[in-house]
């Protein structure tokens, strides 16, 4: 197993790619640190670090939408970690399959899941 301290981390976090295992859309990016990254590989669902509230957050805690890891991968310069994860629900609190919704133009090209207000 690689050893968490050999990655790169800056100011502490490493970005962590969401993709699903099966299609490989993918759903999110957000920002890990060593603690996440712990708790990811240990209980199998994602965690992330939330910069702006400073703390670790579970995904799915709230809207019960969640990310079963299914295999983390490390990149080659040892900075960013690939979650290939089995999505329950939607990834994406605008309640879309994927964060990636929009296109350059502004245009909705995602698939909408749920309804925010019905989760939150």
């Amino acid at each position: 197993m690689i050893d968490f301290d050999t990655l790169k981390y800056e100011n502490g976090l490493i970005i962590g790619i969401v993709q699903d295992q099966r299609s490989k859309e993918v759903l999110m990016c957000a920002y890990m640190n060593r603690e996440a990254l712990e708790k990811t590989a240990e209980t199998g669902i994602a965690h992330f670090w939330s910069r702006s509230r400073r703390s670790l957050w579970k995904k799915g805690e709230t809207s019960g939408h969640l990310q079963k890891v299914k295999e983390i991968r490390i990149d080659c310069d040892m900075d960013s970690v690939l979650l290939l994860v089995e999505q329950v629900g939607g990834a994406c609190h605008m309640g879309y399959r994927s964060c990636f919704y929009r296109n350059l133009d502004g245009e909705v090209v995602g698939e909408k899941v749920f309804e925010p207000e019905d989760v939150y």
